[in-house]
């Protein structure tokens, strides 16, 4: 059966999928925004306070770097290095605490070994393979007259990104929850 523009149900999950992402994304820089303009009372900048929280911790092995962009802050635990952003590296707001203590709390993860922190670095291979390939497949399958098998391919590298955010979940939770102890 071929796939027909707009009568295709998948289309539809696709949208969804979309416009979720785009919500969550949306109220992630929103609450971001709002607090990075409340100054913190410790006064320390968001890597001060992550070199703090690690040596709290008992990890001397990762190193603090800053990376260009906004919310582009990630704990890298191939190379044991936490990233954070220019708006989170060098300022004392409240945001950029939160945000330097919920890295922190996926380098406790990779330190204790947690689960799904090592079956998400494991899958990180195939989904940016997915990702990057899905769009054009899917594209090249409408082109050539709606080419079921390669727009079948597109979704099934495209579903592994979704994949990847169900993995992450529960990570990002209990970075969240490793950041909310340490910081109370």
């Amino acid at each position: 059966m071929p796939y027909y523009m707009f009568y295709d149900s998948t289309y539809l999950l696709v949208i969804i999928g979309v416009i979720i992402t785009l919500m969550a994304s949306a109220r992630v820089k929103t609450t971001f925004n709002r607090y990075s303009k409340i100054r913190s009372l410790s006064g320390e900048t968001g890597a001060t306070a992550a070199a703090k929280i690690l040596e709290k911790e008992g990890i001397f092995d990762v190193r603090i770097e800053q990376v260009n962009g906004d919310l582009t802050d990630h704990y890298d635990p191939k190379n044991k290095v936490l990233r954070l952003s220019e708006t989170v590296y060098g300022s004392s707001s409240v945001a950029a605490l939160g945000v330097a203590a919920h890295e922190c709390g996926h380098a406790i993860q990779h330190k204790k070994g947690y689960a799904p922190l090592k079956a998400r670095t494991a899958i990180v291979p195939a989904v940016n393979f997915g990702s990057k390939a899905s769009w054009p497949i899917i594209l090249v399958g409408i082109l050539f007259g709606f080419n079921e098998t390669l727009i079948s391919i597109g979704i099934i590298l495209f579903s592994f990104g979704i994949l990847f955010q169900l993995v992450t979940l529960p990570v990002e939770f209990n970075a969240s929850n490793n950041a909310l102890a340490i910081l109370s």
